[in-house]
C-alpha cells in the first residue's frame, strides 16, 4: 500500500469561470510555503500527512507523487456560460489556457465514411448540432460522431474531416484568405506556436451580424459547452493573430453564395446583450424597422432609431402577443425565437389599432392607438402622443391648463391638465402625479 499523499486542491485548470480563474491567480502569486504551511489548519495537513507515512512504512520522500489526481473543490463555484459580451475580458496574460488533444483518428468510426467535399451549408448544420446538443467541452472525451470535444475537433467535425486534427495542423486542410472574402464555413485560426495550450483557438465563422463587419456570428467549442454567439472580429482576445482560412474542399452553395436580387438573407440574432436600456446600436434599430413591416408603426412616431426606447419595448411586446405568447415570454424584449420569426417574415402580424388616424370629436368616442407608455409623456419629449393626449384633455373640459392649445412637446401645461384629470377621477398622491398611465389613458379616451 503506498503512502497517503496530502496536497492542497487545485482549482481545475481548463476552467475558465471566475472562481477557478482568481484561484488560479492567487495559488500563482503565494510562494510554496505560505501554500502548505499558511495556517494551523494546513500544517497540520502536513502533520498528519508525515504521522501516516512513519506509522506505513512509506517509501522515500522522492518517491512520493508530486501530484494527486485533481479533486473538484466543494464547493465549487458552477461554471458560467462562456458568454463574453457578459462578462468582463482580462488581459491576453490573464486569459485561462486553452488545452487541445493531439491529431488523431476518428473514435469508432474510420477515415472512409467521410467525404472530402462539403458545402458551406453542410458546414454550418453540422456545427448548428453540436450547438443544439450543448456538447460539453473535453481535451480527451469523443463525441458520438467521433469527434474530440475541443476546439479543433469541432472544426474538424464542422468540415468533415477524416480525422481530429488541432490548431497546429488544420492551417494544412485550408487556404489563406482576407477579412473581405470571408464567407459562412470558413475558419479564424489562433496557433500560438510558443505554447500551443496557451490561448490557440479555433472557430468557424457564421456570416457578420451588421454592414459594418466589426462582429460576426461564431460557431466554437469552448467551456463548458458548444456555443453560437455574436463575437468582435477577429476574436475577444489576440486580435493580431487570428488568420482567416478557407476549407480547400468546400463547393459552392446557396449559403455562400451571396443574396439574389430582391432578396435579403436572415441575420443572426445578434444577443440579449444588444436590447434593452442604455442600448444603442445598429440592431436596435434594425429590430424597429422590423417591426413596422409586422404593424407596429403606431408605435413610433418618429419612426426607429439606433437608441433603444419604451417604443421598442411596447411594440415588441406586441409583436410577442400577437404570437399568442404570455407572461414572460412577452416581456418586450426581444429573444432568439422573436428575432428569427421578425426576419424570417414568419409569425403573426401585429393587429391594427382601430382608429389609429381618427379625427377628433367632441363625444372623445373616435378610437386612438393604444397607449404607448410612460416614455413617451416626460420633460423633453416631442411626439404625437403629447399632442393627442393634450387635445384630449381640453375636449374633456381640461383646456384652461394651455395658453396657446396643445401641441408635440411635453411641458408643464400637459403635466398640470393630466393631474388635474386624475384627481377628477378621485384619485390622491403618487396616483395623481400628472403623469398619464396605462389606467388614465384607458379613461381619458373611453
Amino acid at each position: 500500500m503506498g503512502a497517503p499523499a496530502f496536497q492542497e486542491i487545485d482549482p481545475e485548470r481548463d476552467c475558465g469561470c471566475p472562481g477557478c480563474v482568481q484561484a488560479r491567480r492567487s495559488a500563482a502569486a503565494r510562494p510554496l510555503s505560505a501554500r502548505f504551511g499558511g495556517g494551523a489548519a494546513a500544517r497540520g495537513i502536513a502533520v498528519v500527512a508525515a504521522a501516516a507515512s512513519a506509522a506505513l512504512g512509506a517509501t522515500p520522500a522522492a518517491a512520493v507523487p508530486t501530484r494527486a489526481p485533481h479533486v473538484p473543490r466543494l464547493p465549487h463555484v458552477p461554471h458560467l456560460p462562456h458568454l463574453p459580451a457578459d462578462l468582463p475580458r482580462a488581459a491576453d496574460g490573464d486569459l485561462p489556457p486553452t488545452p487541445q488533444g493531439a491529431p488523431t483518428p476518428l473514435r469508432g468510426l474510420t477515415p472512409a465514411s467521410r467525404a472530402p467535399a462539403t458545402t458551406r451549408t453542410q458546414i454550418i448544420n453540422r456545427a448548428k448540432v453540436w450547438v443544439a446538443a450543448q456538447v460539453p467541452y473535453s481535451v480527451s472525451g469523443y463525441w458520438s460522431d467521433g469527434y474530440r470535444q475541443d476546439c479543433s475537433g469541432f472544426v474538424s467535425m464542422a468540415w468533415s474531416l477524416g480525422s481530429n486534427e488541432w490548431t497546429g495542423s488544420l492551417a494544412s486542410f485550408g487556404v489563406k484568405i482576407t477579412k473581405e472574402e470571408l464567407q459562412p464555413g470558413d475558419m479564424l485560426l489562433f496557433h500560438n506556436t510558443a505554447d500551443p495550450n496557451n490561448g490557440s483557438h479555433v472557430v468557424i465563422f457564421g456570416g457578420w451580424t451588421d454592414y459594418t463587419h466589426t462582429a460576426y456570428t461564431a460557431y466554437e467549442q469552448t467551456p463548458p459547452h458548444t456555443r453560437r454567439g455574436a463575437t468582435p472580429y477577429p476574436y475577444w482576445n489576440h486580435t493580431g493573430q487570428y488568420v482567416p482560412y478557407r476549407y480547400k474542399g468546400v463547393t459552392s452553395d446557396t449559403a455562400g453564395a451571396p443574396p439574389a436580387t430582391g432578396t435579403k438573407e436572415p441575420v443572426p440574432y445578434p444577443g440579449a446583450r444588444y436590447f434593452g436600456p442604455g442600448a444603442d446600436n445598429a440592431s436596435v434599430l434594425k429590430l424597429g424597422r422590423l417591426l413596422v413591416a409586422r404593424g407596429a408603426g403606431a408605435y413610433y412616431p418618429k419612426g426607429p432609431a439606433r437608441e433603444w426606447s419604451d417604443a421598442d419595448r411596447q411594440a415588441t411586446r406586441a409583436f410577442q402577443r400577437a404570437q399568442g405568447w404570455t407572461g414572460s415570454a412577452a416581456d418586450g424584449l426581444p429573444g432568439p425565437r422573436t428575432w428569427e420569426l421578425l426576419v424570417t417574415g414568419k409569425g403573426a402580424n401585429i393587429p391594427a389599432a382601430p382608429g389609429t388616424s381618427g379625427t377628433s370629436g367632441s363625444s372623445g368616442t373616435n378610437g386612438v392607438p393604444g397607449y404607448p407608455g410612460r416614455g413617451y409623456f416626460r420633460p423633453g419629449q416631442s411626439n404625437a402622443y403629447v399632442t393627442r393626449l393634450g387635445e384630449r384633455l381640453v375636449e374633456q373640459g381640461f383646456g384652461r391648463f394651455y395658453a396657446q392649445g396643445p401641441g408635440p412637446r411635453w411641458g408643464e401645461a400637459d403635466r398640470r391638465a393630466v393631474e388635474a384629470f386624475q384627481r377628477g377621477q378621485g384619485w390622491r398622491g403618487g396616483a395623481a402625479d400628472g403623469y398619464p398611465g396605462p389606467e388614465t389613458w384607458r379613461r381619458l379616451f373611453a
